[in-house]
């Protein structure tokens, strides 16, 4: 039998095609237990991938600084200034830096334990100095260095490294002590198999998962209250209100692989959410070679979904969104003036429109528009909705709508963060199709909202913009959404970004 690929066998299609229950999208009412452990955990944390990211930056830093000034103390400031001492330097910095991520000094359970990886991190650092040593020997260049400044910064330069390491691993052990670094996970499914798991998690040394509870639609008597000293805190269902309130990391499905129909249940529930989602493979008949795997110490997991746009994505995505929105502003400032001073002169009321929409995760976020209504007939809410020759929109209201110049003022919810530039447009929270609203139209409707909504997006490039009168619109400007989330890149969101002004001469649907 051939081997099937882990990481596809519960694919994104695979599940939305799934003929099983709803995908969780009507929430249910939580406890008033879970919603306390809930708001218990709704401060975002320091990822660890990003707390190791900086870490290896500083180190490139002290090291290259290190080498400069001990250079600069032999040579002296004012002495004739070698090209090849900074080159060489810097060479070397960055070829220390890459060796320790190599020999895994990076991981949070090395930084936790500076004196035990104390070898390690001399191997290393005398390793970068070997290296160096032989690529001058086999260019005939050794003659060129000084013997005591390189034997100066490597003394220099492995005291800054291990002091700062000492000083790191205090610092972790207080942020997971404060809960401020950490990984928050939840179990779903209960009984002897979320123990076992829940076991092996906490035998791993120095480990940054902090389990949250479990949940599980099994009664107590399949299902007991209390496993491994962790409260079951409510049904699946039950946990997307949950995971909308706390901040979660990841979810542990702790259930046989081989109960696909089951799991496959669950995935179909949970797959709207922006989390990490690991099957729990430390009790499975069926193995799979090691790569197929990721651990938590070494506790496998068949990884299923993963949080889209995150860690150092997130920081370019937010560093793109900063840059764009600042010259977006400065470009059309004087169109948002003129149309500002146009809207006052046309009707009464506002230049500004101010709606609440849904944002990521769920969130309620607030919208700026110009606005296109008279102030008496608008509709913060969006359940009705605009129509060709909409006797509630103004004269003005009618062409800055038909351009889209209404949205402009999203330029400053993409600056200040609620948005951003490029993504899922945001919909109005009481948005509706047929008087059904859009999560009772779309089954899996709420994935759209795993990452932070966009002024434009790929739906919206794609003629999928304007007046939602038909189900199936709603259903492929939802399906265009998903297809940005699944293939994110910064290059994707700058063709989007270019081509909006393109596309927006096609005015058909809006009005």
């Amino acid at each position: 039998m051939n081997e099937i690929d882990p990481a596809r066998r519960f694919s994104i299609d695979a599940v939305r095609k799934f003929d099983g229950p709803a995908s969780g999208d009507k929430l249910g009412g939580m406890n008033d237990v879970a919603r306390q452990v809930a708001s218990q955990y709704r401060r975002d944390t320091m990822s660890p991938i990003m707390v190791s990211g900086v870490l290896r930056m500083v180190e490139f830093t002290l090291l290259f600084l290190s080498g400069l000034c001990v250079y600069f103390y032999y040579v002296g400031f004012l002495s004739h200034f070698a090209w090849q001492y900074p080159l060489t330097i810097a060479a070397a910095s960055f070829l220390a830096v890459v060796l320790l991520d190599v020999t895994d000094c990076y991981q949070v359970v090395s930084l936790m334990r500076p004196l035990a990886n104390f070898g390690r991190l001399l191997l290393v650092w005398a390793g970068t100095f070997a290296l160096m040593a032989l690529t001058a020997f086999a260019m005939k260049m050794s003659e060129d260095y000084s013997r005591l400044f390189f034997g100066t910064w490597f003394v220099v330069g492995f005291m800054l490294i291990f002091g700062l390491r000492l000083m790191m691993s205090k610092l972790i052990r207080r942020w997971a002590r404060d809960g401020r670094m950490e990984r928050r996970a939840v179990i779903v499914g209960g009984g002897t198999a979320a123990e076992v798991l829940i076991r092996s998690v906490e035998k791993q040394p120095y480990n940054d998962i902090r389990i949250c509870g479990i949940f599980d639609d099994r009664g107590d008597k399949r299902s007991p209250p209390i496993v491994a000293g962790y409260p079951k805190l409510g049904t699946v269902s039950e946990l997307i209100e949950f995971a909308r309130i706390a901040r979660i990391d990841m979810l542990i499905v702790s259930l046989p692989l081989t109960a696909e129909s089951r799991v496959l249940q669950l995935l179909k529930k949970l797959w709207v959410l922006p989390v990490d989602i690991r099957l729990s493979a430390h009790s499975n008949a069926l193995q799979f070679r090691p790569r197929a795997y990721s651990y938590i110490g070494s506790v496998p997991m068949l990884d299923i979904f993963d949080k889209p746009i995150n860690d150092w994505d997130s920081v370019a995505k937010r560093a793109f969104d900063i840059v764009f929105s600042i010259i977006g502003i400065i470009v059309f400032s004087p169109v948002m003036l003129v149309t500002a001073i146009a809207i006052k002169l046309d009707s009464k009321g506002p230049v500004l429109f101010h709606q609440k929409r849904h944002g990521f995760n769920n969130e309620i976020i607030e919208v700026y528009k110009f606005r296109s209504m008279y102030t008496d007939k608008a509709d913060p809410t969006a359940k009705q909705t605009v129509t060709r020759n909409d006797p509630r929109v103004t004269r003005v209201g009618r062409f800055i709508r038909k351009t889209s110049i209404d949205e402009l003022p999203q330029f400053f919810n993409s600056l200040f963060g609620s948005l951003s530039l490029v993504g899922p447009r945001p919909h109005a929270i009481a948005a509706q199709s047929h008087n059904l609203l859009y999560n009772e139209v779309v089954d899996g409707y709420f994935a759209r909202h795993k990452v932070k909504p966009g002024v434009t997006g790929w739906a919206q490039i794609n003629g999928w913009r304007g007046e939602m009168d038909t189900n199936e619109k709603i259903r492929m400007r939802t399906e265009y959404d998903l297809y940005y989330i699944e293939n994110w890149s910064l290059l994707f969101d700058l063709r989007i970004l270019f081509l909006t002004p393109i596309r927006l001469l096609n005015t058909e649907n809006a009005y």
